[in-house]
């Protein structure tokens, strides 16, 4: 199906995007493409009264690509509203940030890239997605979206937490540690690799569950089957703190008796990556990853 409008989505506050905005506006009205631009994104531009905006909730369900200008975070935000609504929107990042894995599409590719999603030339990935349900004693389950990663942390004054993890009907562990990263190939390069779990091509059908600064050595990250469905409990008491965060864009704290239960999401994330460079290409210029 031809695309026929393009949302589009900058780095809050970016103002170094303003220029490219504008390029990017008229590149597609050239090419009979309409534009739908991101409310906070629109307000970094020059004022028109014909302007299509809208919010990003609103934004997804209007178009059928999505072009980020910024880094890893802005397109995380895209990406699971695109996943939240069920849709099977495509986005291509175009990287501002200061690493970027995901928005790894550099200035000059960012026309070429175009180009080719709008002919349906372009080359896609589709990411495994997380869907993290939690379970409380006294309220209706809520459940919440994630593309790289589902983190179960202490707060700032709290001592080492004690989680018990089970992978579907058997307990895996009981670790004592800062927190649990439960992180797809994708995310496996972000909190999961600081914290010490292993990289995963994002091909790979798995989930990593990876321990933050566990108190024994013992406890070490491990790679399941992505069809599995984890749940962990935290062992509470009145003075711990323990919150849940998905993808470091949303989250909540927890509760005595609460329950996290995280398997693979229902849709992917679909990205769109240059077919001018590898997966082991990204690590290497990124991370320096294999250099003596």
């Amino acid at each position: 199906m031809a695309i026929t409008r393009v949302g589009v989505v900058a780095k809050s506050r970016l103002s170094a995007a303003t220029p490219h905005l504008v390029d990017v506006e008229q590149w597609l009205a050239a090419h009979g493409v309409a534009a739908v631009f991101e409310t906070a994104t629109a307000a970094l531009m020059p004022p028109d009264g014909t302007r299509r905006v809208a919010d990003k909730q609103a934004l997804v369900s209007e178009v059928g690509l999505v072009l980020v200008l910024g880094g890893d975070g802005t397109l995380l935000s895209m990406a699971d509203c695109i996943v939240r609504a069920g849709l099977n929107v495509p986005i291509l990042g175009v990287n501002f940030g200061s690493l970027g894995f995901l928005t790894e599409v550099t200035l000059p590719e960012l026309y070429p890239a175009l180009e080719a999603a709008l002919a349906g030339q372009a080359h896609i990935e589709e990411r495994l997605t997380l869907s993290a349900t939690i379970t409380r004693a006294h309220a209706a389950p809520t459940t919440d979206i994630a593309v790289n990663d589902v983190v179960i942390n202490k707060g700032a004054r709290s001592r080492l937490i004690d989680l018990s993890i089970s992978v579907g009907d058997g307990l895996v562990t009981t670790v004592r540690a800062d927190g649990l990263i439960i992180a797809t190939p994708t995310g496996s390069t972000a909190y999961n690799l600081a914290a010490g779990g292993p990289i995963v091509q994002p091909n790979v059908e798995a989930l990593v569950l990876t321990p933050i600064a566990p108190h024994t050595l013992t406890n070490r990250p491990i790679v399941i089957p992505s069809s599995s469905s984890v749940r962990v409990k935290p062992m509470m008491d009145e003075r711990d703190e323990v919150f849940v965060t998905l993808d470091g864009q949303a989250g909540s704290e927890l509760h005595a008796g609460d329950e996290i239960s995280v398997c693979r999401a229902r849709e992917p994330m679909r990205l769109i990556r240059p077919a001018t460079r590898s997966y082991f290409e990204v690590l290497r210029e990124k991370l320096n990853w294999g250099k003596r």
